[in-house]
Order: C-alpha cells, then sequence, then structure tokens
C-alpha cells in the first residue's frame, strides 16, 4: 500500500474483532483490484473497481473515507508516472485526516514545511534524503516514491533502474513502459546505442501484451 495508514484504517478487519460490515471487505477488494487493473494498464476494469469502491465507502456519509479512496488512487496514478492536481481528493481535503493531506502534499512535491513524520513510515527517508526506494519493501509504495522523486528531478540512475525492475517483476505493465522509456531516453542521450537496443526490445515485447 502507497498509505500505511493502510487497509486497515476501516477498510477491512484488523484481527479478531467481530464480523464487519460488507462496505469494508467490499471497498477493500475493490481498491486493491483498482489497483492491480490500473498498473498491469487495464484502464476500465480499474475504472469500474475505483468507482464501486467509492460508492461503497460513500455509503457511509463519510468524507473521509472517500478522501482515502481518492488519494489511494492518485498516489496510484504517480506510481506510473502520471501526474495531476488529484481533484478527488481536493474535493474532500477539508475532511481528511492531516496524515492524509500530508501525504497529498507529499505526492504533490510540496514538501516545504511538510512534516515528515506525518507520513507513511517508509516515506519519510525520501522526504529527508535519507535513503534511496531500494529500501522500501513494499512494490507499490517503492513506485509510488518513485514517481514522486521523479517528479522533483530527484531520482538516481540507481533508483530508476530499482524502478524499471521492481514494476517489471510484479508485470505491472503501465508503470514498467513508463520506466523504461525514462531509461530509453537516458541511454539514448548518452549515445549508449546498445543499451537504448535493449531497452526498445522490452518496450516492444511488453507492448505485445496490451
Amino acid at each position: 500500500m502507497p498509505l500505511s495508514l493502510g487497509l486497515c484504517l476501516g477498510l477491512a478487519a484488523c484481527g479478531s474483532k467481530p464480523v464487519q460490515p460488507d462496505w469494508k471487505s467490499n471497498a477493500s477488494g475493490s481498491l486493491k483490484s483498482f489497483s492491480q487493473a490500473y498498473l498491469k494498464g487495464d484502464s476500465g476494469a480499474a475504472e469500474s473497481e475505483f468507482t464501486r469502491a467509492r460508492v461503497e465507502m460513500a455509503s457511509t456519509g463519510r468524507p473521509d473515507l472517500v478522501a482515502h479512496a481518492e488519494l489511494y488512487r492518485c498516489a496510484t496514478r504517480v506510481a506510473s508516472l502520471e501526474y495531476d492536481d488529484c481533484p478527488g481528493f481536493l474535493a474532500l481535503a477539508q475532511d481528511a485526516t492531516v496524515n492524509e493531506r500530508a501525504y497529498a502534499n507529499y505526492l504533490a512535491g510540496h514538501w516545504q514545511g511538510l512534516d515528515a513524520a506525518l507520513l507513511p513510515e517508509q516515506h519519510r527517508a525520501i522526504v529527508q534524503g535519507k535513503g534511496g526506494i531500494g529500501a522500501i519493501a513494499d512494490p507499490l509504495s517503492q513506485l509510488v516514491a518513485a514517481g514522486v522523486l521523479m517528479k522533483a528531478g530527484r531520482m538516481s540512475p540507481a533508483d530508476i533502474h530499482v524502478a524499471t525492475e521492481t514494476a517489471s517483476l510484479q508485470g505491472w505493465r503501465r508503470p514498467l513502459l513508463m520506466w523504461l522509456g525514462v531509461a530509453l531516453k537516458r541511454a539514448s542521450e548518452a549515445g549508449d546505442s546498445a543499451q537504448a537496443a535493449r531497452l526498445q526490445r522490452r518496450i516492444d515485447l511488453a507492448l505485445l501484451t496490451k
């Protein structure tokens, strides 16, 4: 999860507690299905799953839950190097938690004055400049951090390689194609024709599965 506020933050049963309302497990499952479909490049299925999750959470009348879902969608897009101002979250930001507002600022690259302690633990070192993305165990969180660093112009060649191979290992075509494109551009600009050719072959292969 990009948000270690977790799918546990009221979206799924955690531990040995009484049976949770159906909307929680439904929303949790749909959000997970959304991210998997989106990262694999299936936009239609992703949109359907996200809409289903949003409807389940909206049924509670709690805008903070819907704000979480919108932020999750925004983070998934950042993991694929797709940036916007997260309008779905902004419309609900006044009802979001302070942690979620901090995370939204992190995704947007608004780091000045940002209290890193409010962020999910795996993202704090990124803001503080104390480590690369390879130290982040969760694949989606790692790619979110990579997307944030790319937007901020702080992405190192080593981290580009890590992000590319993480997307490849997970079979996440959408971010894989984006990161291969980044690596291809760098290789071309460096005049490394052999590496550029290898990267282009990987891109061509990934495109064949679309």
